[in-house]
């Protein structure tokens, strides 16, 4: 089977992989649940590439994302769900749907109109999903403001669309100061918990998240993607700490023999670069 700039290919491959007794061991065994983490993953290996500015990768990347569409699409289609055509098709029409100033005869569109017939039309199909699974006998979707947020993406993200949310309703601070008042108001509470006579883990993690929950609001509130600003500073750290391992290789030391006084002096120097 040959390389092949069609869709089909993929396809055919992964059906192949799939094929009971001739496929692949591995990917026989696999299920939506077990494949969920992998696809997870390759997102932000397509995140990465982008920071990084490596379009080559990012060619890369872009087909194991793929690859993951097409997995969950063939174990669909062996379950007698849907298949590919099927995942096109209600993207397709979802594309279309979502934009009547450019496939419908619309005209006049504004950033505002769009995003306000974006919301009018999402609204619409929530209604419509909700009709849906009634008719099937199914139990009814939650219908609450915030239930549509997905549980599944990264917590500092859903923070943020839990938040966007919620402010359109005009729950929200309006000045980033009285953010970082919050913040300060949930250290001296996690600051409690861990001096208290009988620390509690639970609790501990609790008041932990609201410190997170409240800087993921900050970062709202100043326009800044709080994944991308700690990938970022994650990076940051690694390279200071890999300036330490070289530095301390230089006096034939690692970084386990070292003190930590030396580490930090020599951070500082990283910082300083």
């Amino acid at each position: 089977m040959k390389p092949s700039r069609d869709v089909s290919r993929l396809i055919e491959i992964m059906a192949a992989l799939r094929t009971p007794r001739t496929g692949c061991p591995w990917d026989l065994e696999q299920t939506f649940a077990t494949i969920a983490p992998y696809t997870i993953e390759e997102a932000y290996e397509v995140a990465d590439a982008i920071q990084r500015g490596d379009l080559h990768d990012l060619c890369e990347e872009l087909g194991d994302l793929l690859l993951q569409v097409v997995f969950h699409a063939r174990m669909a289609e062996e379950a007698g769900v849907f298949d590919f055509g099927a995942v096109v098709e209600a993207i397709t029409a979802k594309m279309i749907r979502r934009h009547p100033h450019v496939f419908a005869d619309e005209d006049g569109a504004t950033v505002a109109r769009v995003q306000d017939a974006w919301a009018r039309i999402k609204a619409e199909e929530k209604a419509a999903k909700a009709a849906r699974h009634a008719a099937e006998g199914r139990p009814p979707a939650a219908t609450g403001l915030l239930d549509d947020v997905g549980a599944g993406m990264p917590g500092l993200t859903r923070a943020v669309k839990l938040q966007v949310k919620a402010g359109t309703v005009g729950f929200d601070w309006n000045d980033p100061k009285a953010v970082i008042a919050k913040i300060r108001e949930e250290l001296d509470e996690i600051e409690v918990e861990i001096d208290a006579p009988s620390p509690s883990p639970a609790r501990q993690r609790d008041e932990l998240g609201d410190v997170l929950f409240a800087v993921a609001n900050l970062a709202r509130h100043l326009a800044i993607d709080p994944e991308a600003a700690l990938r970022g500073t994650n990076e940051k750290f690694r390279r200071r700490f890999a300036h330490i391992e070289r530095r301390l290789g230089e006096r034939g030391l690692t970084p386990a023999q070292a003190s930590l006084d030396e580490m930090e002096a020599i951070w500082v120097e990283a910082k300083g670069l």
